[in-house]
């Protein structure tokens, strides 16, 4: 029987089976919540059936709300109203689980007297990476069930947890192995035979009593996350949450959740966070790529150079079972980079991440080499060298006669031409830039780089790829630096600026600091290294990096670069820079001067977003957000924030225009001139979309 579009209802051997089918992931959309008031409001009302399954068609149960609501507000029965009925209902209700049940699925799940799980089911609550907490009961009941520190990591963190990993911290009660719904089944009808009382969460304390024994657990816990969530609110409000079930009624704590859940949603680092959400899908869309243009196959992979890039790059293949054949110059180099790839895995087997079978088996899948001619059978092969357009020419060049017709050919350039380089081929249109982040297999951010010349499947085909090996792609078109490095390269100029006219190294990054960045302009340089594209035997102390460089200061990796650096890294301001700043200062004839946080927050984001509206403008990005996705993923934008381009929405672009004319008209220098695109959109009142 079908009671709404998306639910519908069968008795099976007196057991009501009400199946959601709500594709693709069986969100909680108003339909669903109706379908599923009816149906076990039906079950309660026939003497027939004698328990309940909540079951759910498709890959997946019920893997969240429907956030396309959080805009309009949901409609009635609201999620809540549901989840009482089930909760309060006088026969046994199962929960089914396969795929995932996230969020307000989980709650769903939670509201069930019993859950039964497939063995790869996955269950989490996932609100807070959208700056929420969950907002049905997920908070009071969670602890229940698996306990105070488990709830806490779960909820603070938004990451799910495996069938097993479930069933031993008691959230789920049986794991099926072979077909859910029969084993669903059969499980309902041994709770029926067995005639027990009905567990209801709610009524539950016992897994409460060792944090209100302890209350200092708390405490400990904010202490323990407290780098990783910091500068976000959510985290601290589910801690909030979980407190209130350890030291109120059960009611009185969801009255508690519900204030806090309220107090969120109307927060600006909830709305950015969900238009983030958002934004990383949309960025997978290609306006001019039909969904039938075809997928060339990837079986085999080649990677040109085993550097700190090439051996990343190679590790994100063999992640995923793709064998990797890398080629470097020469031995030495080639053992090199082989080592550190070993290390990097012996390093996470001795976390525990990895057993010494994954070890084995994925050192095996890399098959090192110093002969090009190795990649003739590849189906992509990308080039990691360094950072010279006559070396990466040369190796497409001597590609083109040794890859078989029909690879992919892709270039790890940051920055460089990427039609120059396919200029060495006779074959463009199979040429691509795959700009991987540093260190690449840890970085989330790929940027998809499109040659004027790069057909359709070849982008597809990419954009699919980096999404198998984990990657988050977006599609960006050729010009220097690309969308990324082209917006930092103004952010770094104007931090250069600002330490020229008197504010030091360490006040413009701690500014930075403060506003999410994990680090500021000038750690971050140090990180990367300061002799990156720097040559000792052309260089003439002719800028700051070069004195820098040629006094041996290049960074952490030689203890000393902006700042200096003690045996943990540790950095500490540098008198040698300080000194070095106001010598070339007074070369310029720039007066030092006190400069106000403010003025350098804006002098170092202003920039950035009038450069992504130049992006905009010349068709580099195809929209917006897909800027924003970089900058988050890429570059440590703090996703509270959204991104460059969603800040200066929230700023307003009359704000931004105007505060970019100021400097413009202060300095004389034409590097604050706004976009014609900023200009045009701030006039009418527009914003970036």
């Amino acid at each position: 029987m079908q009671l709404t579009t998306m639910v519908s209802y069968e008795n099976m051997q007196g057991v009501a089976v009400v199946t959601v089918d709500n594709p693709p992931v069986n969100a909680l959309s108003q339909g669903v919540r109706q379908g599923l008031l009816e149906g076990v409001n039906k079950a309660l009302a026939d003497d027939a059936v004698q328990a309940i399954v909540i079951h759910c068609a498709g890959r997946t149960f019920i893997a969240g709300a429907d956030i396309t609501e959080f805009a309009s507000g949901p409609a009635e029965p609201s999620l809540r109203d549901m989840l009482e009925l089930m909760d309060g209902a006088g026969k046994p209700v199962i929960a089914a689980i396969h795929g995932t049940a996230l969020g307000g699925g989980l709650e769903t799940a939670l509201c069930c007297h019993y859950r039964v799980a497939a063995p790869g089911a996955r269950l989490g609550l996932p609100e807070v990476k959208l700056g929420l907490l969950p907002g049905a009961g997920g908070t009071q009941r969670l602890p229940r069930v698996v306990g105070v520190e488990k709830a806490l990591q779960m909820v603070t963190s938004g990451v799910p947890i495996g069938a097993v990993e479930a069933l031993e911290a008691g959230l789920v009660d049986e794991i099926v192995e072979g077909d859910l719904l029969p084993g669903a089944l059969a499980f309902g009808h041994q709770i029926v035979a067995r005639g027990a009382a009905l567990p209801r969460i709610r009524d539950r304390d016992d897994r409460l009593q060792e944090a209100r024994e302890d209350p200092a657990v708390f405490e400990q816990f904010r202490r323990s996350i407290a780098r990783k969530s910091r500068g976000f609110i959510a985290p601290e409000y589910n801690i909030r949450c979980i407190e209130a079930a350890v030291s109120q009624p059960f009611d009185e704590g969801m009255k508690t959740e519900a204030r806090l859940f309220t107090e969120l949603m109307r927060s600006p680092q909830a709305a950015a966070q969900q238009y983030f959400f958002f934004a990383e899908r949309q960025a997978a869309r290609i306006p001019d790529i039909p969904r039938d243009t075809p997928e060339l196959p990837i079986a085999r992979v080649g990677v040109i150079g085993a550097g700190t890039m090439g051996g990343g790059i190679a590790m994100n293949m063999v992640n995923v079972g793709i064998p990797v054949t890398l080629v470097e110059t020469s031995q030495e180099a080639l053992e090199r980079g082989l080592g550190v790839i070993r290390g990097n895995y012996d390093n996470t087997a001795r976390k525990g991440r990895l057993s010494e079978a994954d070890v084995v088996q994925r050192m095996g899948l890399i098959n090192g080499s110093l002969q090009l001619q190795e990649l003739a059978q590849c189906d992509l092969v990308i080039e990691a060298v360094f950072e010279n357009m006559e070396v990466k020419k040369d190796i497409f060049r001597r590609l083109d006669a040794i890859v078989k017709p029909g690879a992919i050919l892709a270039s790890n350039t940051s920055a460089l031409d990427l039609n120059e380089i396919a200029s060495a081929t006779a074959r463009p249109e199979s040429v691509i830039g795959l700009h991987f982040f540093s260190p690449a297999n840890v970085m989330k951010l790929l940027e998809v780089v499109r040659g004027d010349a790069t057909a359709r499947e070849v982008i597809k085909t990419c954009m699919g790829f980096a999404r198998r090996i984990d990657k988050v792609p977006v599609l960006v078109g050729v010009c220097h630096g690309f969308v990324g490095n082209r917006i930092l390269f103004a952010r770094q100029t104007q931090a250069q600026q600002l330490a020229l006219e008197g504010a030091p190294p360490h006040q413009v990054d701690r500014v930075l600091y403060e506003f999410g960045f994990p680090m500021g302009a000038f750690q971050m340089s140090d990180l990367a290294g300061l002799d990156i594209g720097w040559n000792a035997e052309t260089s003439r102390g002719e800028t700051i990096r070069d004195r820098l460089c040629e006094a041996g200061r290049r960074g952490q990796k030689t203890g000393a670069g902006y700042y200096d650096y003690d045996e943990n890294r540790k950095p500490t301001p540098a008198p040698l820079v300080a000194e070095l700043y106001t010598e070339f200062a007074a070369r310029a004839g720039i007066i030092q001067r006190d400069i106000a946080d403010q003025e350098i927050l804006e002098r170092c984001l202003l920039p950035m977003i009038n450069e992504g509206a130049k992006i905009l403008e010349e068709g580099i990005a195809i929209r917006a957000s897909d800027i924003d996705v970089v900058y988050v993923y890429g570059y440590g934008w703090p996703v509270y924030r959204g991104g460059p381009m969603y800040y200066a929405n929230s700023l307003g672009l009359d704000t931004v225009l105007a505060r970019l004319r100021h400097y413009w008209q202060q300095s004389g220098d034409d590097f604050w001139r706004p976009s014609r695109l900023l200009v045009e959109l701030a006039e009418k009142g527009g914003r970036f979309s």
